[in-house]
């Protein structure tokens, strides 16, 4: 929240949510082009020197995630919206970002990406770790991010649910 003479504005935080291959980068975009800053944990990874093959080994995944927080955090003080680019496959994770935007000010929204399963494993597989958002995973490792996948419900808080692309 930034103030603004007599004017407070509230910056927006949105959470884009889905299993791998759901099509949440290419979502992203969309946002970034009405001026919302996207971080991504693809993208931090990628800078922080690990190859877009995923799973990172714990303490490299710890590191990205603090980094990713870092960022957000840093933008929402700046008074920016911000829409974050990850999975955010557990409800446990939402709710730590939703109280990261309560904490910053901002108001939160979850924008689950959706996409059909098969659609999703499908563009996984023909991933070849080219740039950030190109994550190779195992076919094994891509069903079970699928199938544990905790979908959002609008008990959570504000949801829109968005068909994958």
């Amino acid at each position: 929240m930034v103030s603004e003479g007599s004017v407070t504005t509230v910056s927006h935080l949105v959470l884009l949510c889905g299993p791998a291959g759901a099509g949440k980068s290419t979502h992203a975009r969309r946002y970034a082009a009405d001026g919302y800053a996207v971080v991504s944990v693809d993208e931090i990874a990628w800078e922080a020197g690990h190859p877009a093959v995923h799973p990172l080994p714990d303490d490299d995944a710890r590191r990205v995630a603090d980094a990713l927080r870092s960022r957000v955090a840093t933008l929402l003080d700046e008074g920016r919206d911000v829409v974050v680019d990850s999975s955010f496959w557990s409800r446990s994770a939402r709710d730590e970002y939703r109280a990261l935007g309560a904490a910053h000010g901002a108001s939160t929204l979850v924008v689950l990406v959706d996409t059909p399963r098969d659609v999703a494993l499908a563009r996984v597989a023909a991933r070849a770790a080219a740039h950030p958002h190109d994550v190779v995973l195992t076919a094994e490792v891509a069903a079970a991010y699928h199938d544990g996948f905790e979908v959002p419900t609008p008990d959570e808080g504000p949801l829109e649910v968005v068909p994958g692309w």
